[in-house]
């Protein structure tokens, strides 16, 4: 029988909800590139319900435990007491979400004898140290796609909140006031402006796809270049690198996975090359940014405001210095963990967890390590030393 170990975010502060702003979710059967949602054999939970905290358990406890397996839930993942470290020497499967990452390093993979299984409940599987996982046989797995869209509305309301001065005008309300010009001083249309995104995979793209009704003309740089038709159904330019494209930008978003090319590539240097009065847009990771060099650049006005749901470390602390830096619109990491993402990223575990406990394949696509290499989606998105496309 295997234990599952599974790291989940707190319930909310005044407790597991007993009741829901709405009573369904649309039907999602597949997505843009035809890919199929989850299909597992069954789910023990309610979809438009939540999942993603420690009473929610991804509904996997009833499941789990009439298998005769044992599920374990924590929140506490972070120092040498936490729950996770005492929990995870004996687990034969961890889970995690990048919402709220047990990162499992080096150590704590060599620390675990028994784990065969790491499974990322959503995308971005950098919390887990994939060489590591590689040299212990052990085999990584993520929902592919699952809140990839969740993730591309999130970089569309960001966008529009900076360059509208959304955030600071609906301020104004809460405290009372009607001070229009102060809250039009820093106000734009988007309409007109050019935006490009660095990496066009499934988010990258349905960012673009989502922003071209706004008649912005649209750059993009990835490794893997789109189809002719893609290019000219969008009218899209494509450029070979960040560097290259940025200069030209009103507007970048940050939609890459984060390896060693993709750590700190957005650095004082090149942030100087952009247009003075940019908006930068981060849902991806905070690695990618040097935030020194951002915090900087807002303050000086060559970035006229930066927004995403990313940090490092996560959570991040009460002093982290992005909670007071001017003409910022940050979130928690939520982009990919709305309600109905949540419905299929808890699915997709599942998936994953019965194609493992009964002995068949793991899908293609969900695979980002497995039998000691890089696979499926992992060989795309993570090979050492190059510039991917996002998942």
């Amino acid at each position: 029988m295997a234990k599952v170990l599974c790291v989940l975010y707190d319930d909310p502060t005044d407790g597991h909800p007993t009741s829901y702003a709405r009573d369904d979710l649309p039907r999602i059967d597949s997505y843009p590139d035809g890919q199929s949602a989850p299909t597992p054999q069954g789910a023990d939970f309610t979809p438009g319900h939540l999942l993603g905290s420690v009473s929610g358990e991804l509904g996997l406890r009833t499941f789990l435990e009439s298998r005769g397996h044992t599920l374990v839930v924590t929140s506490d993942k972070d120092g040498a007491d936490s729950v996770f470290d005492r929990e995870l020497p004996d687990a034969d499967v961890v889970i995690s979400q990048p919402f709220w990452p047990a990162y499992l390093s080096a150590e704590r993979i060599a620390a675990a004898k028994n784990l065969k299984l790491a499974v990322t409940a959503g995308i971005g599987s950098d919390h887990v140290d994939l060489d590591a996982a590689i040299a212990h046989g052990v085999t990584v797995a993520e929902v592919t796609y699952s809140n990839s869209i969740s993730v591309a509305e999130h970089v569309v309301m960001m966008t529009l909140s900076l360059v509208r001065n959304y955030l600071p005008s609906h301020q104004v309300v809460l405290d009372g006031g009607w001070n229009i010009a102060d809250c039009v001083a820093r106000s734009y249309d988007l309409e007109g402006m050019h935006v490009g995104t660095v990496a066009a995979g499934r988010i990258g793209t349905a960012v673009l796809r989502r922003l071209a009704p706004f008649d912005v003309q649209l750059h993009y740089t990835d490794r893997h270049r789109l189809p002719k038709d893609v290019e000219d159904e969008l009218g899209l330019t494509f450029h070979e690198s960040a560097a290259d494209m940025v200069p030209h930008c009103d507007v970048v978003t940050i939609n890459a996975p984060l390896h060693p090319e993709t750590e700190h590539l957005f650095d004082a240097k090149l942030l100087a090359t952009m247009k003075r009065g940019a908006y930068l847009i981060n849902t991806a990771r905070a690695r990618i940014v040097d935030q020194t060099a951002v915090q900087n650049a807002l303050e000086s006005g060559q970035l006229a405001g930066y927004a995403g749901d990313v940090w490092f470390p996560q959570p991040a602390p009460a002093d982290h210095p992005w909670r007071t830096m001017p003409h910022h619109g940050m979130t928690p990491h939520i982009s990919g963990s709305t309600l109905s993402a949540q419905a299929r990223y808890a699915a997709g575990t599942r998936e994953i967890l019965e194609a493992w406990l009964d002995g068949t394949p793991v899908r293609d696509e969900y695979l980002i390590v497995s039998g000691g290499n890089l696979a499926g989606a992992g060989a795309h998105s993570y090979a050492v030393n190059t510039k991917e496309s996002d998942q």
